[in-house]
């Protein structure tokens, strides 16, 4: 279920630590990578790959949640900037910003030409949200629930997470630009 490109599922860390039920494990949404420009601004092209290479490296400036303080987006885009070889290439041009309504308003602003995190998170009303980056380069987050062993109900909390998947919740998660996980 797990599509990341790290070896090792974060599904596998969590059930390495006995603190989850295994059985319990339950997809919840799936959450892009995506660009997004000052209200207005051209949208540039992301198409494929290569589009996104070129376009951040054209860019004078972007913004995404700071990697090191353990934005998942941040280090998601990490790894695409590593992805498309221009990591290094790319360090000057980077304002690392605080969470993903950080990066938006930066955008918004004018502060920087892109800004950068996961689709929940682009409310700004400032942007124009130019779309997802490429599955190739950035898989979409996975988002996945389970049951603590230390669960004082577990019958509680199987039914919280079976209430989280149903297609009550999805429409909730694709309002807020996530796709469902089931």
């Amino acid at each position: 279920m797990y599509d990341g490109v790290p070896k090792t599922c974060p599904c596998d860390v969590m059930l390495a630590t006995g603190h989850v039920i295994a059985a319990s494990e339950t997809p919840l949404a799936t959450v892009a990578v995506a660009v997004a420009v000052r209200k207005g601004a051209p949208k540039p092209d992301i198409s494929s790959p290569e589009a996104v290479k070129k376009t951040l490296l054209a860019a004078k400036s972007i913004a995404y949640p700071n990697a090191a303080g353990g934005a998942a987006a941040g280090v998601s885009f990490d790894e695409t900037l590593k992805k498309l070889g221009i990591a290094e290439q790319m360090q000057p041009k980077i304002k690392p910003a605080q969470g993903g309504a950080g990066a938006m308003a930066m955008a918004a602003k004018g502060e920087v030409e892109i800004g950068l995190t996961f689709m929940s998170e682009m409310g700004d009303p400032g942007i124009d949200i130019v779309g997802p980056l490429p599955k190739e380069i950035s898989p979409p987050t996975v988002l996945v629930g389970f049951v603590s062993t230390h669960a004082k109900d577990p019958a509680a909390a199987k039914a919280l997470l079976d209430y989280l998947s149903s297609p009550e919740a999805a429409a909730v998660y694709k309002a807020q630009g996530m796709q469902p996980g089931r």
